[in-house]
């Protein structure tokens, strides 16, 4: 718009008469960090990639090896070769004598071009080898130059095995990009004259493709996808430690799932090493939520091994299973739930036995296409049977589920606790009141959200406190997380006024576009009082917030207090006698 007016006409000026606003931003996207089936993504298979990288990386740093290797294959194809170029004499002798001059034609040219090609692959792989044995030769006379390769190779193997986040809104793009679940090896099933009944011995520790099946079951929005190596694989905390770090630049994700890890929990719980890897990638996924300040970590926790009780088990999580730092950016849930999905299997893997003293064969178990008989009436039994079997799962991917459910039928400030669990039969162990109270709150403040069955509810989440369960600021799951929102999305906002004048016009303009969106918060509830000064402050100004030298220093420094709700965690009712009046 031009200072002056040089032209005679009509100008339009438009005035800005209103602050800018603050867009609420997400608050239940969550990272699922785990293995999977494959990972297909636009058409890259990310887990080819990586193994393809890591083998490089080895014949990198072993020359002489991959020199070996390769000369071995010239021999093999030198042989092959060989032998081509006898068939190829036989098939021309053999055309010689055959009394058609076609056939003669056809078969020798298709054996001398079968011939001519396989010395030429005779010919690479030897080529190959020569070169491979040029640089084990030189590897041994220059080993720095050696050193040199191998870390180069390596730094792109470890490069192209960085997983890679993919954000999917449905079970269908999970399944289009990774797959499905690992087939079960360990069913076995018991047929008698009776009964059949079905059980599984060791199930698979690959259970993502389930977690997702359970999150979008109970609410589940859109997720991202951390596929950090190929099931089945050996579980492992660098891997899962991986994943944390390639989620740590997605800056949509607001919550942080390994719906594994209680894999890495193994031996004696009342020795540190048992929790030894599980701790160390809950630590690291804590000091990312603190460091980025927009995330929550969502922990399942071990309550019912095989040999421990339930309070030991619990102290042996509070012990080892987790330290002391950043407890305010995670929470604990537990014990683990059956649900309704069925597990997955190869009808060939699957075990079927026969007591001594029955009269049923075995080959009545299998389907037939024939009705009328009676081969295969018992299939469908052994079917149903294994169907029947519950998958066990985690708490925290089904947890998640609840707290989109909740973000967006109430709101992030709602405590996700009292809402009953949907796809589930049961928790693996049940939960007294008097056991809860050692879960609930503990010396330590570490505390674990029981998830309980009661009579004529169903399944409910009993529990919303952080770890910091004795911090009476961060006490409480929707404190915490509502803080989370509110800090991002007022950040993300102020974002605009950087490098702008820093006087009291700009201040006027920051305070009113904070002051609208807490407004907000406290109509919808997130915040408590009569009145929106009794909700929040805002505050900003010179002497109120900062000094002359702050302001010389280029600082603007906003100071905002937010009453938040708190969930009525306990409610108490007090009865009394009242004396007759008339």
């Amino acid at each position: 718009m031009p200072s002056t007016y040089k032209t005679p006409g009509v100008y339009i000026e438009e005035i800005s008469k209103f602050p800018p606003s603050v867009a609420q931003v997400e608050t239940a996207i969550p990272a699922f960090v785990g293995y999977t089936e494959k990972a297909v993504v636009r058409g890259i298979d990310y887990h080819k990639v990586a193994a393809d990288a890591k083998a490089a990386a080895d014949a990198a740093a072993d020359p002489e090896k991959a020199a070996d290797d390769t000369k071995k294959a010239a021999a093999d194809a030198k042989k092959a070769d060989d032998d081509a170029q006898k068939a190829a004499a036989d098939a021309k002798k053999a055309a010689d004598d055959a009394p058609t001059d076609a056939v003669k034609a056809k078969t020798a040219d298709d054996a001398a071009k079968a011939a001519n090609a396989a010395k030429k692959a005779a010919d690479d792989a030897q080529k190959a080898a020569d070169a491979a044995k040029k640089a084990a030769d030189d590897a041994k006379a220059d080993p720095d130059k050696a050193k040199a390769v191998a870390a180069a190779a390596k730094a792109v193997a470890d490069a192209a095995k960085v997983p890679v986040p993919v954000r999917i809104t449905s079970l269908l793009e999970y399944e289009q990009f990774f797959g499905t679940a690992v087939p079960e090896t360990s069913i076995t099933v018991k047929v008698t004259d009776t009964d059949v009944n079905a059980a599984i011995t060791t199930p698979s520790p690959h259970i993502l493709y389930y977690s997702l099946q359970a999150y979008f079951a109970n609410g589940g929005g859109p997720c991202y996808i951390v596929s950090v190596g190929k099931a089945p694989s050996t579980i492992q905390k660098a891997d899962l430690t991986a994943g944390l770090d390639a989620i740590e630049k997605e800056d949509e994700v607001t919550l942080i799932v390994f719906p594994e890890s209680l894999s890495l929990v193994t031996g004696d719980l009342s020795q540190a090493s048992a929790y030894a890897d599980y701790a160390a990638v809950y630590d690291a996924a804590l000091a990312q939520a603190a460091k980025l300040q927009d995330r929550f970590v969502v922990m399942d926790t071990l309550l019912d091994p095989s040999n421990a009780s339930l309070t030991d088990a619990a102290n042996a999580f509070r012990s080892h299973g987790i330290g002391i730092n950043n407890l305010k950016y995670g929470a604990a849930y537990g014990p683990r739930l059956e649900t309704i999905f069925n597990y997955f299997y190869e009808e060939t893997g699957v075990n079927v036995t026969l007591p001594d003293n029955s009269t049923v064969t075995l080959d009545k178990l299998n389907p037939t296409t024939t009705p009328t008989t009676t081969n295969g009436q018992f299939y469908p039994l052994v079917k149903s049977a294994i169907d029947r079997l519950p998958v066990v799962l985690p708490a925290a991917p089904i947890v998640v589920g609840v707290y989109a459910a909740v973000d967006n039928s109430r709101g992030v400030w709602k405590a996700p606790a009292n809402v009953s669990l949907n796809s589930v039969i049961q928790p693996t162990i049940k939960i007294s009141n008097a056991e809860q109270e050692d879960l609930n709150v503990h010396t330590t403040g570490k505390s674990i959200n029981a998830i309980r069955a009661f009579i004529g509810k169903g399944t409910l989440i009993w529990g919303a406190r952080t770890l910091a369960g004795n911090d009476n600021e961060w006490r409480y799951v929707p404190v915490r997380r509502f803080f989370n929102m509110a800090e991002e999305s007022i950040k993300k906002a102020t974002e605009a006024f950087v490098f702008e004048p820093n006087d009291a016009n700009t201040w006027v303009k920051v305070r009113a576009m904070i002051e609208n969106f807490l407004i907000l918060q406290w109509r919808a509830g997130a915040l408590a009082g009569a009145k929106p000064e009794q909700a929040f402050y805002v505050r900003v100004g010179l002497n109120e917030t900062m000094t002359a030298l702050d302001i010389l220093e280029g600082r603007m420094i906003i100071e905002i207090g937010m009453a938040v709700v708190r969930p009525a965690e306990f409610i108490i009712l007090k009865f009394s006698h009242k004396m007759q009046e008339s």
